[in-house]
């Protein structure tokens, strides 16, 4: 079931801020899904959900093979009946400043993360949003 990004509903919102682990699904070079479990949030203001990594991970390198422009991905969580799916273009970040609220709204969601030198974030524009929550 799509959604209006508009108007989010407040149960659909406040699965994105209960404690779920997502998949993230990215596309490799060979045009084949990579799919991982992963810690995500979600900030409706500005439609970006984040996705904090080791800078060498596979979805890292995924993104950053389709070129400035990003890539297509796909975020999802599971709950019983009720599921979510963020779609929408994913840039790698590497910046202090990016990271660092990577870091802060991941720590809200779940916890703060180990300490990690190579730590970049995925940015998602997110322009579609499904599910049922």
């Amino acid at each position: 079931m799509a959604n209006d990004l508009s108007a989010l509903d407040d149960g659909y919102l406040a699965f994105w801020r209960e404690y779920h682990l997502c998949t993230f699904t990215t596309l490799r070079p060979d045009g084949t899904p990579h799919v991982v479990p992963v810690g995500a949030t979600y900030d409706p203001e500005t439609r970006t959900a984040r996705v904090i990594s080791h800078g060498a991970s596979r979805k890292v390198r995924n993104v950053l093979a389709a070129g400035p422009g990003g890539l297509r991905v796909a975020l999802c969580q599971v709950d019983r009946a009720r599921w979510a799916t963020l779609e929408g273009v994913a840039v790698v970040r590497d910046d202090a400043e990016a990271v660092a609220e990577g870091v802060r709204r991941y720590t809200e969601r779940y916890r703060e993360p180990r300490v990690n030198p190579e730590r970049v974030v995925i940015e998602i524009a997110v322009d579609r949003a499904l599910g049922r929550a």
